[in-house]
């Protein structure tokens, strides 16, 4: 089969549908069934994969600038399609995968992964340009695609039944953690954790987009009311992008800092990601939603205990390893932290779950099942 692979996603930052269409990439190219193979990135061929990026270059400062401009982001999602489609015209014998939802009018088979639905269901999670801009080029891709695929059963029913969207055409296949992702000793972690002024199994750790969605204010509601001396032992730490709507977050996140409790780290490089995975005490996601949910996953292929929500698609990835409950449940959430700390009992159980959970997700399983996907659509069309 001929496939043409969208890698837009695999830039700074490096979010979780980055690192998806990366690891995808990396094993469609050794992939016998795949004979040829392009990667195709904003209106180009590119002659190699990209490689990860952890810093910010001139692109990325224009892109943000320019979401800012109702104009520019209309203009670019009206002319995108036209110079993408010229591009790809004499490629109609090739299957064409989105990773990140857009598809461009392409004479071949089309498929596109839905992540989440967060635009449609938590516009308010999103700036409100960005918002319009999604919800206008979700429903274009609906039209043009052949087939959709989803990291969660959650995500494939809600995409169903929001769009009435013929189920049978909608493929869940699993994300997974990456093989960087596993536990350490603590000779190994010294020197990484040390650049973070960390030591290891001395924090709680919390990873991801800085934004309303993930729930950040209700999970330093629930660390306030740990005892002092507790908070201090197991500070919380927290890393990722520093997303939008976060003044209040950041303010609060000072006032812990300076309290000695809570540290915000910025946007961690993606070779020290592990390190701090591996080197804390727990894992706390709190989040209101997600699409699957691929932090729980690599702290779990950790060896780290998790404290999560029981929202959207997050039961799916924790199974039973994870401490869950409601995402607005303070005091709960403030029990479960407490017990992930310092019951140990409970601690070894979840860390040996956990392992084992993580293990039955890869992206080599993510990528054969992509391969079954892209069959069925060829052989059904």
């Amino acid at each position: 089969m001929n496939i043409i692979l969208s890698v837009d996603p695999v830039k700074f930052p490096l979010t979780g549908i980055g690192r998806y269409a990366y690891e995808l990439a990396r094993r469609l190219q050794e992939t016998p069934e795949v004979e040829s193979l392009k990667f195709f990135s904003g209106t180009n061929f590119l002659p190699v994969l990209p490689a990860p990026s952890d810093g910010a270059g001139k692109q990325h400062s224009l892109k943000r600038a320019v979401q800012k401009s109702y104009i520019a982001v209309e203009a670019y999602r009206l002319l995108m399609p036209y110079f993408r489609s010229r591009a790809l015209r004499d490629y109609g014998n090739f299957l064409y995968h989105s990773p990140n939802y857009y598809l461009p009018p392409f004479a071949g088979y089309s498929i596109a992964t839905f992540h989440d639905l967060s635009p449609f269901t938590w516009p308010h999670c999103h700036a409100p340009q960005l918002a319009r801009y999604l919800r206008k080029e979700l429903k274009t891709t609906l039209l043009r695609a052949d087939a959709l695929i989803t990291d969660s059963e959650y995500t494939r029913r809600e995409l169903a039944e929001y769009f009435s969207w013929p189920i049978e055409k909608i493929y869940t296949v699993p994300l997974a953690s990456s093989i960087e992702f596993y536990p350490r000793d603590l000779d190994t972690l010294r020197e990484p954790l040390s650049r973070y002024g960390l030591e290891a199994d001395g924090y709680s750790l919390f990873v991801g987009t800085i934004e309303p969605r993930k729930n950040i204010e209700t999970l330093l509601d629930a660390y306030s009311q740990l005892p002092i001396e507790l908070r201090k032992r197991w500070p919380l730490i927290l890393t990722g992008y520093h997303g939008w709507q976060n003044e209040r977050i950041h303010e609060r996140l000072e006032n812990a800092k300076r309290e000695g409790w809570a540290c915000y780290l910025g946007f961690v490089p993606s070779e020290d990601l592990p390190f701090l995975f591996a080197g804390a005490r727990l894992f706390t996601f709190p989040s209101l939603y997600e699409g699957f949910g691929l932090p729980v996953l690599e702290a779990m292929s950790s060896g780290v205990p998790v404290v999560c929500s029981s929202s959207s698609s997050l039961p799916e990835v924790a199974g039973g390893a994870a401490l869950m409950c409601e995402a607005m449940d303070v005091d709960v959430l403030a029990e479960l932290i407490h017990r992930g700390l310092v019951d140990e009992v409970w601690r070894s159980i979840a860390i040996a779950r956990g392992i084992q959970h993580a293990s039955a997700f890869s992206w080599d399983r993510c990528a054969m099942e992509t391969v079954q996907v892209y069959r069925q659509v060829i052989k059904g069309r």
